[in-house]
């Protein structure tokens, strides 16, 4: 999987714009998947995803979402 990025890492309009506010920015590969770092440590680490992993990941944050 290529860890090259296409866009730029972003934050959900969701997440709001306390500076403070726990959150993670997401950017797009070159190959479709998803690159993710915390907001407030970007230097901490990113994790890649690949199409199918991302899809899977998002579906089970939603899952975890609707259930609490």
């Amino acid at each position: 999987m290529s860890d090259e990025l296409v866009t730029p890492f972003f934050k959900s309009s969701r997440s709001g714009s306390d500076p403070n506010h726990e959150c993670v920015e997401v950017a797009r590969t070159a190959v479709g998947g998803r690159a993710v770092r915390d907001s407030k440590d970007p230097a901490r680490g990113t994790a890649y995803f690949g199409t199918e992993a991302w899809r899977t990941f998002v579906t089970a944050l939603r899952n975890g979402l609707e259930a609490g």
